[in-house]
């Protein structure tokens, strides 16, 4: 092995997906927009279908292709950037409902596509997509008059459950919602752990499926082992890597381990960074570069063949942290070049 093995759980999404779904007296989607979250959009959605999963949410038209060639006609798959300009084609290849932002993309969709489904997107605080209020108080009679299939805005603190913003959106979004007769959508995972108020008709749970926070008690879903190309000794006072930014105050043995930042081992983990070998930790020394990392392994009582950077020692949103992100981006830039083992459905 000469690349990085990234191990995917689908039983674990598939649980996660169960246990957000039983947090909920009302029907649960699945958000596997970037690639499922950088894990696979196609086997991801083929595993949630098996677990009865029929609704399903992308960020953008051209996402939909794997899903439906893996999938068919089954499943319904929506799209949170609606109708854009240029999409009319794939949106009814495809048989995808957009939701509709604007009063602009509602103009385009009625008239390229007269009687294709269609949700309805507002905004009531975030200001990044969905109609405004007054937007909506113009139009609403018009598009519900031709049978959207949902209604649905977006949390924008919901990781924070004591934060005011969540009820003063869920007040806005009843304000402009309360009495209609179509389905409502507000939470994704962190609006479903903020209880029953916030449910309405369908959840949307994306990085809770995928093991990540703020769904505390999620099933992790990744595992990434780092195979080591070459191991050194090094004297004290020798220097490390690129610019010369470690320096061994002691003899130390060195693992140059194949994964960089083309493989979504973000530069600012340089020096900062830990691997593991079972539950010993081996720190990062160094620079991160393009393809390699540099491990000390001098407390090691083995050399080891490879070395885990996500596994049950450090999880997605440990990394995330000691590279001051969060695990969304984490698992959307994990690399190409990952040797991918699905595990599963």
């Amino acid at each position: 092995m000469s690349t990085g093995r990234l191990n995917i759980d689908l039983d674990a999404v598939v649980a996660n997906w169960r246990a957000l779904d039983g947090m909920t007296t009302c029907k649960t989607a699945a958000v596997v927009k970037a690639n499922g979250y950088g894990l696979g959009s196609a086997n991801v959605a083929k595993a949630l279908f098996k677990a009865g999963v029929r609704q399903f949410f992308i960020a953008v038209a051209e996402e939909a292709a794997p899903i439906r060639a893996e999938l068919g006609d089954k499943p319904d798959i929506n799209v949170f950037s609606g109708h854009m300009k240029g999409d009319t084609d794939l949106i009814r290849e495809l048989r995808l409902t957009p939701m509709l932002n604007s009063v602009e993309q509602m103009t385009r969709h009625f008239e390229t596509l007269p009687g294709h489904p269609f949700g309805i997107q507002l905004d009531t605080g975030m200001n990044r997509l969905g109609m405004e209020p007054q937007e909506w108080a113009a139009v609403a009679e018009l598009v519900l008059s031709q049978n959207p299939t949902l209604v649905m805005s977006h949390l924008a603190c919901a990781d924070e459950p004591d934060h005011p913003m969540n009820p003063h959106q869920l007040d806005i979004f009843k304000q402009l919602t309360d009495g209609i007769s179509v389905p409502r959508s507000l939470a994704a995972t962190g609006g479903i752990l903020l209880g029953s108020e916030y449910h309405f008709d369908l959840t949307r749970p994306g990085i809770g499926l995928y093991g990540g926070l703020p769904f505390t008690d999620a099933t992790p879903v990744v595992e990434l082992d780092l195979p080591i190309v070459q191991v050194r000794d090094v004297a004290a006072g020798e220097v490390v890597g690129y610019a010369n930014s470690w320096q061994a105050e002691r003899a130390t043995r060195l693992a140059t381990v194949s994964g960089g930042y083309a493989d979504g081992i973000f530069r600012i983990l340089s020096d900062k960074a830990t691997l593991f070998h079972g539950n010993t930790p081996c720190p990062l020394v160094g620079r991160v570069s393009m393809d390699l990392l540099t491990i000390d392994i001098t407390d090691l009582d083995e050399t080891p063949d490879k070395l885990t950077l996500i596994g049950p020692q450090q999880s997605v949103d440990d990394l995330a942290s000691a590279a001051k992100t969060i695990g969304y981006e984490v698992l959307t830039q994990l690399g190409a070049r990952y040797t991918r083992k699905t595990y599963g459905k």
